[in-house]
């Protein structure tokens, strides 16, 4: 019999794009079919109604009182799939935002490389920007050149547009760390994987497109900076966060001497605030005074901006970076 791979869908306040989402996903050509959980996060009661009323029959709902994340929405989703399986389910539970648009084929082909790899546990659909995420020592998660045109790639981390995860890795090294509250926890999340002798890996030609953002600038600036603090201190030491941490104050000082070195989302407040709150140890969300600040524009799409690391840093023209199309 074939196996149904379980689709967790992430959303809040945005019913215009989850029924159709959810019907995409429904639409894509897995053997066995898609079992759909819908997890909202926290939407407004007018939103949520909204969005509940326009999904198919059959799909599953877990309604979260307010916006606890990304990472500790995505984790309900699956504690609810791995709590209540189903004779059908595959050993896969998929992962996505309430925007994402899957290409034609995209599910069935993770599938079916993930399951030509006995040790793969975490798999990520192809944004189809020639890039592949990596973990950096300094940095965290980044972006490196693809190496691989057609199928599996080998990947530091999946992202969050359209990845999967193995039910056993799941259960042996946890779901996503809540403290990142959104960014970098699936980088964490790969790297206890790597640990305990997963693969994570890309799959080219399975095609997803994520066509808006809506996170503000200073919540993307804050998390980014304050959760790749962590990452790096989590995973590679007191002396690597310390360079970083220095870095991160020179980056500071630096753009606000010269507005050209500036990144995309680029918030001084907020920078100052992550470096302040990740030495205090105050993690999960993102505190009033960031979360209130001006809402970004909405790109194309949403893939992060490639940024070099500054002068002098390791691996200096060799990597890039991109804040991760959600919306926590």
């Amino acid at each position: 019999m074939a196996a149904v791979l379980p689709v967790v869908i992430l959303h809040r306040n945005r019913p215009d794009r989850v029924g159709p989402t959810v019907r995409r996903f429904l639409a894509q050509d897995v053997p066995g079919g898609v079992r759909v959980v819908l997890v909202d996060n926290g939407s407004t009661p007018a939103n949520r109604d909204a969005a509940l009323a326009d999904l198919p029959d059959g799909v599953e709902v877990v309604t979260l009182p307010a916006n606890v994340g990304f990472g500790p929405g995505a984790n309900a989703g699956f504690r609810h799939v791995l709590a209540h399986p189903r004779a059908d389910d595959g050993p896969w539970i998929a992962l996505a935002p309430d925007d994402a648009e899957p290409a034609d084929g995209c599910l069935a082909r993770m599938v079916a490389a993930a399951e030509a790899r006995p040790r793969a546990g975490l798999v990520s659909a192809d944004f189809g920007d020639g890039a592949t995420p990596v973990v950096d020592p300094y940095f965290g998660g980044i972006l490196a050149p693809a190496t691989v045109d057609e199928g599996w790639e080998p990947a530091g981390h999946p992202h969050g547009t359209l990845m999967m995860a193995h039910r056993d890795l799941l259960r042996e090294v946890g779901l996503f760390d809540e403290r990142y509250f959104a960014y970098c926890e699936e980088a964490d999340l790969a790297l206890r994987a790597k640990a305990a002798g997963w693969e994570t890996g890309l799959v080219r030609g399975a095609i997803v497109v994520n066509p808006d953002m809506a996170t503000r600038h200073a919540v993307v600036d804050y998390l980014q900076l304050r959760n790749t603090l962590l990452l790096v201190r989590e995973h590679s030491g007191r002396y690597h966060v310390t360079i970083r941490g220095i870095m991160a104050v020179g980056q500071l000082l630096s753009g606000l001497v010269w507005p050209s070195r500036r990144g995309p989302y680029w918030t001084p407040a907020a920078r100052v605030r992550a470096i302040v709150d990740f030495l205090r140890g105050r993690f999960g969300p993102p505190p009033a005074a960031v979360a209130g600040s001006e809402r970004s524009p909405a790109p194309a799409r949403s893939v992060r901006p490639r940024l070099r690391p500054p002068r002098g840093a390791p691996g200096r023209g060799t990597t890039t970076t991109r804040p991760g199309p959600r919306r926590p």
